[in-house]
Formats: C-alpha cells, sequence, structure tokens
C-alpha cells in the first residue's frame, strides 16, 4: 500500500534577502549507508513573507512545513518543528567563494540535525533530476483520447486517457482486448504517480505496442476527476472502477474486457471478478488476506528492517493487532494512552519503548479514518473465491507492502487453485512497484530508474493475448 504525509503549508518570517535564494534546493541525505533526498523550497507569498517547505521524495512526503530563522547573503537557518529537525549552513558560489563545480552555481553546505544527530547536507539549486528510461516521449505510435464517466457511487465524474493499441482496425472492434487500470491506495493520478515513476503509463505503453487498448483514470480528487461527496473507501474506488469497466464495454470498439489493478486496486480487481464485470483480472501485488493482517505483517517488516529486534518487532504487532480487533468491534475508549499500556501488560508486551506505545496510541486514534476502517475489516476471500473468469495473480519476492505470502491465499482461494488459464507468479528480486531492487524498501522506489520489470510488462501482455485470442 502507499501512503502519503500531507502537511499544512506555514510560512517563515520577513527577510529581505530572501528572493536571491528563492527556488529549490536539493541534497542527499546519507543516514546509516541510505541516502535520502531532500528538496529546501524557498519562496516569498503575496505578502512579501518568505515561505519555505521540505520534501522528502523518497518517503513520499512533501510540503513538511519549515520555518526560515535566518536567510542572509551567505547564511541560512531552518527549522522543522514537526521533524524535530533543522539545517544550518553557508550560501557559497556566484561571484565569490565556493561553487558546484558541475554546474557553476552556489551551494548551502552545513549540518541537518534531527534528534541529537548531526549529518552534513549540502544543498544545490534546482529540482533533483530523475532518469525514468521507460517513461514513453511523444509522438506515440498510436492514439490516446481523453474521457470521462461517472461513478456509480455518487455521481461523481471521473477523467481518464483511453490508448488504442497501434494497430488497432475499427472494422474489427472484437479482435482487441482492453484494460481497465486501477491504482493502490491513497489519491493518485491516471498514471499511479509515485516518487517520480508513472507506472500506469508505462504499462498502457507497452500495451498499446503489443495490441491491447487500456483505460487509466485519475482517482475521485485527483488530476481532472471529481472529488464527489461519498467517503472514500475500497468500496467507493470499487463502484469508480465498475463505471470505467461499464463504460469500457458501452464504447463497442474492443472485444474482451478486463481489469488490471495494483496493491489496493488488486484487491478491486478481485471485487470486479466476483461481480461477473470483468472478462479477466490481473492482480498485481493484490492482498489474499484480511487488511488487517495486511498492515500486521507489513509493520512487521519494516521494523525488524530497519533494525528493531524481532522481540520488540513481535510485542507491537501483538498490540497492534489487538487495537485492530477491537476497532473491528467497535469498542470504543476514549483513553488510548491508558488502552496500549493495558494492552501491554495482558500480552506480556512491556518491552514496547515509550516510543512504540505513543505511536499505537496514534494509531488507534488513526483508525477512525473511513478508508483505514473500511480496509481493516475487509477480507478478499469471499471475492476471490467467487471469481471464475481468468487471474493473473502477480507479486515480488521483496514486496514489503504485501508481502508475497498473499499469493499462497490467492491460489487457495481461487476455485480452480490457480490452474492455467489461471497464473500464480512470484517474481525474485523485485519490490512492490515490481522493480529490480536490492532490498524491498520503500526508500529504494525513487532511486531506482526502472519503473517496471520488463519481464512483468512482457508476461501481463502475452498473458492478457493467450486468454483473450483463444
Amino acid at each position: 500500500m502507499k501512503h502519503f504525509l500531507c502537511l499544512a503549508f506555514i510560512t517563515g518570517a520577513i527577510l529581505a534577502s530572501a528572493s536571491a535564494h528563492n527556488g529549490p534546493w536539493h541534497g542527499k541525505l546519507n543516514v546509516a549507508g541510505t541516502q535520502l533526498t531532500l528538496v529546501l523550497r524557498i519562496g516569498t507569498d503575496s505578502l512579501g513573507n518568505s515561505t519555505c517547505t521540505l520534501d522528502s521524495p523518497d518517503q513520499g512526503a512533501y510540503g513538511i512545513p519549515a520555518q526560515l530563522l535566518l536567510l542572509g547573503e551567505d547564511t541560512i537557518s531552518v527549522a522543522i518543528p514537526s521533524l524535530g529537525a533543522a539545517f544550518q549552513g553557508t550560501i557559497s558560489g556566484g561571484n565569490e567563494g565556493q561553487q558546484d563545480s558541475a554546474a557553476g552555481k552556489a551551494v548551502m553546505a552545513g549540518t541537518f540535525s534531527q534528534m541529537g544527530m548531526r549529518f552534513p547536507l549540502v544543498l544545490k539549486p534546482g529540482e533533483p533530476v530523475l532518469n525514468r528510461p521507460q517513461e514513453p516521449v511523444p509522438p506515440y505510435p498510436y492514439r490516446t483520447e481523453e474521457v470521462s464517466f461517472a461513478s456509480t457511487a455518487d455521481g461523481a465524474v471521473l477523467a481518464g486517457t483511453l490508448t488504442y493499441p497501434a494497430d488497432y482496425d475499427s472494422t474489427r472492434p472484437e479482435a482487441t482486448p482492453a484494460v481497465l487500470m486501477v491504482t493502490g491506495s491513497g489519491t493518485q493520478n491516471r498514471d499511479e504517480e509515485i516518487m517520480g515513476h508513472k507506472p500506469f503509463l508505462v504499462i498502457a505503453d507497452y500495451l498499446a505496442r503489443h495490441g491491447i487498448a487500456s483505460l487509466r483514470y485519475d482517482d475521485r480528487g485527483a488530476g481532472s476527476s471529481e472529488r464527489g461527496m461519498a467517503d472514500i473507501t475500497t468500496e467507493v474506488n470499487m463502484q469508480d472502477a465498475l463505471a470505467g469497466m461499464q463504460y469500457l464495454r458501452s464504447l463497442g470498439k474492443f472485444g474482451p474486457t478486463g481489469a488490471l489493478g495494483h496493491s489496493e486496486g488488486g484487491t478491486i480487481v478481485f471485487m470486479l471478478g466476483a461481480r461477473g464485470a470483468a472478462d479477466f483480472i490481473i492482480s498485481m501485488a493484490g492482498p489474499g488476506m484480511r487488511g488487517d493482517s495486511i498492515l500486521v505483517e507489513q509493520n512487521r517488516t519494516m521494523l525488524t528492517r530497519s533494525g528493531i529486534s524481532g522481540e520488540t518487532a513481535d510485542s507491537y504487532c501483538r498490540v497492534l493487532s489487538a487495537l485492530f480487533e477491537l476497532k473491528i468491534g467497535d469498542r470504543t475508549f476514549a483513553n488510548s494512552a491508558a488502552l496500549v499500556d493495558s494492552l501491554a501488560t495482558s500480552l506480556e508486551a512491556q518491552n514496547l519503548p515509550s516510543e512504540a506505545k505513543s505511536n499505537l496510541a496514534e494509531v488507534w486514534t488513526s483508525l477512525d479514518d473511513p478508508w483505514i476502517l473500511n480496509f481493516i475489516r475487509y477480507s478478499p476471500a469471499e471475492d476471490i473465491s467467487a471469481t471464475s473468469c481468468p487471474v493473473f495473480a502477480l507479486n515480488g519476492s521483496l514486496d514489503t507492502q504485501v508481502l508475497p505470502v498473499n499469493l499462497d491465499h490467492i491460489r487457495r482461494l481461487l476455485p480452480g487453485g490457480g490452474a492455467a488459464p489461471d497464473l500464480i507468479r512470484e517474481y525474485p528480486g523485485l519490490n512492490h512497484l515490481f522493480q529490480h531492487c536490492r532490498t524491498g524498501s520503500v526508500q529504494e522506489y525513487r532511486a531506482i530508474e526502472e519503473t517496471v520489470s520488463p519481464e512483468v510488462l512482457s508476461d501481463i501482455a502475452s498473458w492478457i493475448l493467450s486468454v483473450t485470442q483463444r
């Protein structure tokens, strides 16, 4: 699953020299062998006040409020209160002093500090440059069309891109299969843009070059799609996808019509399959277990990989699981901290540090969010068991968000047990985005140049053609 940090924008003090240094400044922070990209954005509002925010794009965090405490010709001091962090440095370059030898521009060189730790940090002007060799560049050898359709949930109008294959023959529409693409959790645009990657754009391009049409659309509230009136849950997102399927079929321009979903979208395509709304489905890193189990195992993996002891991680996950069960049962508790302390004692998890208990107390409060509450309660078992159309379920062996063990549950639940024409495949060395990676950590996503493994792209296209042209 994908989770995004969204924080309010605040202004800093009025600093006369700010305009000379306005714009983005980027650099790499080396933390325990892991490099994190940071982008400091300095600007000026309509009243002439200096503004400042911090992005940590490798962690999916943007617009973190920052305060410019000092900005002179050659000195900068920034506080980031929400992170307990700060940056102090000197500005050199231009007519005198140190320059970035590669670009011949000024640099901000100093120290980034957080929670008592200090790290050297050098910021250079401009946006960080990302190399995305798989991202298609127009002109394309195929036709695209801007379209829209209304959700069956509340009538919200969703906007998307319909992509025709390069060899599309309008006189034989039945010969062209079509695919609806359904994004993962969080509000995302039609390209499922994340960490500087556009997976759905890359997939749509590959399919078009191999005779397959596709429709990808902005989630409600993203891009050109309306937010609508409904609370956004997986069920509402399914209704949006169902409307997209109905729209594709209504065009009369294509033959067999299926759905491809990633992460949460991998759950939604099974919901469509169970309703007989798809001729075939592709579930990329889709859950095969109830949502609370997904989150518990996700947390266990991330805690142990971050250096937390197995004993502490197990204790944390026991309390986390108990919190989920209480919320699923509609239990209410006014004092979340006292609840966590009580559970830690009863579950023999007294070894939890105070920071972990505080985090669990915040988790309890967050469970009232409609999407999260729906997610932890929903089990895909019934929908997977009721899916009779051909299924391609795939996962990466290094996926730390939806662990590949979910494929075992999907195989067990499918009516045919995963036998042909169904295909259940785990790809060695791939992460949640189906990139070749080193550890599978979320922090790696942005630094990897590959957007989607070529093998995965080839297998998706080949499998679609194999089940639609029999």
